[in-house]
């Protein structure tokens, strides 16, 4: 199996215009991303997918691989999959090819978590697979920006919700992580190539409208999304306020 890391990256954003091309220290975000990632020893390459020239320009500036794509897609997803449409055009062997779709806006992403994510598809049986991490706070627990997700057999994943799940009968809120082990979702996703063209072209389900969670479209349509769980700790930056937060960290 060969693994593709390929990073989406927009201009536009409502919270963060220009986001990929914040600096952290000098080093721009989608650069320490890309730099990150290319640490992974499971990754043949690594492409930044794009719809914007300026993005376009500094990545290959600063001697990173880089592709323009639409600016129409809905998602990370949509442009991902444009990307493997252009670097892998033989479709023939997509079976044995997978792409790992790495979040543009994590510069601190641990090349082991994307190794990790890999390892599932050690399974030939694995279509897509994502990381989860064990909840540790209350504040995790019940915010709605943090994504829980239930498991059931061999690490396939039953559900995500905004929501903590699964609910605890007889026991009061604030007392349920002393009693169950709740996990959160780490949004990296590893998918076969040709598991990839298949659900991108699935129209969104009314639970996925209802979360806010492409991920529910799949398991709607009968995908079997495979787990793993890591240490790793994901850190995103959505606002120029998460920014001013991860400076210290570079």
């Amino acid at each position: 199996m060969e693994f593709t890391g390929i990073i989406p990256a927009r201009y536009a954003s409502t919270r963060f215009p220009g986001k990929p091309l914040a600096m952290i220290n000098g080093v721009s975000m989608i650069m320490r991303v890309y730099r990150q990632a290319q640490k992974a020893s499971c990754l043949s390459e690594v492409v930044v997918a794009t719809d914007d020239k300026r993005i376009f320009d500094h990545v290959n500036e600063q001697g990173g691989k880089v592709l323009m794509t639409s600016g129409k897609h809905a998602s990370g997803t949509d442009r991902v999959y444009e990307a493997i449409c252009t670097l892998l055009p033989d479709e023939s062997k997509w079976n044995e090819h997978t792409v790992i779709n790495i979040q543009g806006d994590e510069p601190f992403i641990e090349p082991n978590a994307i190794d990790t994510l890999s390892e599932c598809f050690k399974d030939p049986a694995t279509g897509i697979a994502t990381l989860i991490k064990k909840i540790s706070t209350k504040e995790e627990l019940y915010s709605p920006d943090v994504v829980k997700v239930i498991s059931g057999k061999d690490k396939q994943a039953v559900y995500f919700s905004r929501s903590p799940i699964p609910f605890i009968k007889g026991v009061d809120a604030s007392n349920w992580m002393s009693v169950f082990s709740f996990y959160k979702h780490i949004g990296i996703y590893a998918y076969r190539a040709d598991i990839l063209k298949e659900i991108a072209t699935l129209g969104p389900s009314v639970l996925e409208q209802a979360e806010g969670l492409e991920q529910l479209r799949w398991l709607v349509n009968g995908y079997s999304i495979r787990i793993e769980e890591t240490d790793y700790e994901s850190i995103a930056v959505d606002t120029p306020a998460d920014l001013l937060k991860i400076t210290n960290k570079a």
